[in-house]
């Protein structure tokens, strides 16, 4: 509970005043009906006037003015808190998230995170509204009611000891079967999500590959187990309001057959029977709301269930006790020493294998390497998008987990092999490298990545809007917009992962001459499969199957390693055909 009164406790007045105003809706109805009763009997009795009459409906205007003023009040108040709440705990879950590693991500998955940040906190704001409206209402209303029944003719009030239990138990036993089927249902919510959101992120590969039909047939098939699932939970609904009207039904019939013989033997008054038929109805009633508020429990705990799965899933990547939050990278001296890394920590394989290196500060790096020998996995070490599992990664002579994850990342500057642009004007894309960049500094870092071109020839230049991903723009513009991004970072660390792959070599040796004059300081390492992306480099590293097999500059790796000059003998013919 005190996960969840953190998300209370700022709108306490709104959880407090809503139940309130609930009340004096209650009272109301509970006096309504006997004030009715009261005219019937006045009226049976001969002994109506006007002035009692009037007096009667002067009361039942009241007590509607107050019922209207407490339901509208309750309404509002319910709003307030459920919409405050729900919006309170998914900013936290989207919090929560964004400190996830790629491990914590893989073992939910982006479509079941995203059920659970809409969906699963909806679920819950629906449950807050209801609780808030009908915690009090339902009890309140039940408890008066039966209490003036028990007053009106307290042996005409047995019929509810059978009533009640026998409902009770029904509620009971739909409450334990709608539970688990509520859960399976948000689970393939999950994997609708999940289906949808992979066809239209890769819709262009769907096309190309002609496979509208196969993903079509996916996308029917985790829809129809989405309806098949929520039918079953909705078959529970559906015969929960038929028994609830039958046993209502069941009871007024019992309240009319024994309550007709009192009144006609004259030991119960007619209104007093329509005020007790009326009360009938809202204990009944109030049973009801009851067993609609617990079918919406069962719903919101499994939802709440995966919320705290979410929120309770232990972080690969935090910052260290020992980590020292002013401590900056001042110059990109990198070493890894032995260090042994798995994606999964009880593989027998690992992805790098011992692999001890030092590069220097200021250094041109290129590495290069099979694909799938773990070039990227090696470089992710250094912003700590992984964690070595045996070993460690230092910069500038401190161990990465001693720097805080700001600072640490703040000194790198990443152009991922997978370049990702999101919805906004390039100028906005651009300035994930440095919020507070000017137009200048913008066109500067854009023209060294050789964008500034290009960019120009859009009818809105830099105020161009990109869709999401950045698909109106090629693979290579897409690169050059991301390296153009990286470099108004000015990193002290720059780590390029096959980010010119897509363009041309007269290009790529633009950005490279770019590199040396603008981050001639920095530490760049570039990985790429092409050996004249690196030949510049300062130093060459070679790695097969997870294993450094190399180091040298590109006419010493010539003379001296193998797996080198099948490379570049391999590439030479290629460029030669």
């Amino acid at each position: 509970m005190n996960r969840w009164y953190k998300y209370v406790k700022p709108y306490l007045p709104f959880f407090i005043l809503g139940p309130l105003c609930m009340i004096v809706e209650v009272i109301g109805e509970v006096v309504m009906p006997k004030l009715l009763s009261v005219i019937i009997n006045n009226a049976n009795d001969g002994t109506l006037t006007v002035a009692s009459s009037l007096s009667v409906m002067g009361l039942m205007i009241l007590t509607a003015a107050l019922m209207m003023i407490g339901g509208v009040g309750g309404a509002y108040f319910g709003a307030k808190a459920s919409v405050n709440f729900a919006a309170d705990l998914r900013e936290d879950v989207y919090a929560r998230i964004q400190q996830y590693s790629f491990a914590n991500i893989d073992k939910f998955s982006t479509g079941s995170l995203v059920t659970r940040l809409t969906n699963d906190v909806t679920q819950l704001q629906n449950f807050v509204n209801m609780l808030l409206r009908m915690a009090l209402r339902s009890p309140g209303m039940m408890i008066s009611a039966l209490i003036m029944a028990i007053l009106i003719n307290p042996p005409l009030s047995v019929v509810f000891a059978v009533s009640v239990p026998a409902l009770l138990a029904v509620i009971g036993i739909i409450i334990k079967v709608s539970f688990p089927r509520f859960t399976r249902k948000q689970k393939k919510l999950d994997t609708l999500n999940s289906t949808v959101q992979e066809n239209i992120t890769n819709v262009r590969v769907i096309k190309s590959f002609v496979r509208q039909d196969f993903e079509t047939e996916k996308f029917e098939t985790a829809n129809r187990d989405l309806k098949d699932t929520g039918m079953s939970a909705m078959k529970v609904m559906i015969f929960m309001h038929p028994v609830m009207t039958l046993f209502m039904n069941l009871t007024v019939l019992a309240v009319i057959l024994l309550g007709g013989r009192f009144a006609l033997a004259g030991s119960m008054p007619i209104g007093d029977l329509s005020a007790f038929l009326t009360y009938v109805t809202q204990i009944l009633s109030s049973l009801m709301m009851v067993t609609m508020l617990l079918m919406n429990s069962s719903r919101a705990m499994a939802s709440a269930k995966r919320i705290r799965e979410v929120m309770d899933e232990p972080l690969d990547l935090t910052d260290a006790d020992a980590a020292q939050p002013d401590l900056p990278v001042r110059e990109g001296r990198i070493e890894f020493k032995n260090v042994t890394f798995r994606y999964y920590k009880n593989s027998e394989d690992s992805v790098l294998t011992n692999v001890s290196l030092t590069i220097p500060a200021g250094a041109t790096v290129g590495i290069i390497g099979s694909t799938g020998c773990g070039k990227t996995t090696l470089v992710s070490m250094i912003p700590r998008l992984y964690d070595a599992d045996e070993g460690e990664v230092l910069v500038d002579g401190v161990s990465v987990r001693d720097y805080s994850l700001t600072n640490l990342r703040d000194g790198v500057g990443m152009v991922l092999q997978k370049n990702t642009l999101f919805s906004g004007s390039i100028a906005e894309n651009l300035r994930w490298g440095d919020q507070a960049a000017d137009d200048d500094a913008i066109r500067q870092a854009a023209a060294y990545a050789q964008a500034d071109k290009f960019i120009n020839a859009f009818s809105d230049g830099y105020d161009t809007l990109l869709e999401q991903g950045g698909v109106n723009v090629s693979g290579g513009q897409k690169q050059r917009l991301c390296i153009a991004r990286a470099l108004l970072k000015k990193p002290k660390i720059l780590i390029l992962d096959d980010s010119t792959s897509a363009v041309d070599t007269a290009t790529e040796a633009l950005i490279r001459r770019a590199f040396r004059e603008e981050l001639g300081g920095s530490t760049k390492i570039i990985i790429a499969q092409r050996i004249s992306s690196v030949r510049e480099a300062d130093m060459i590293v070679v790695m097969d199957d997870g294993r450094i097999t190399g180091i040298g500059t590109h006419e010493q790796l010539l003379a001296d390693n193998e797996e080198y000059r099948e490379i570049f003998y391999s590439q030479t013919e290629k460029e030669a055909m």
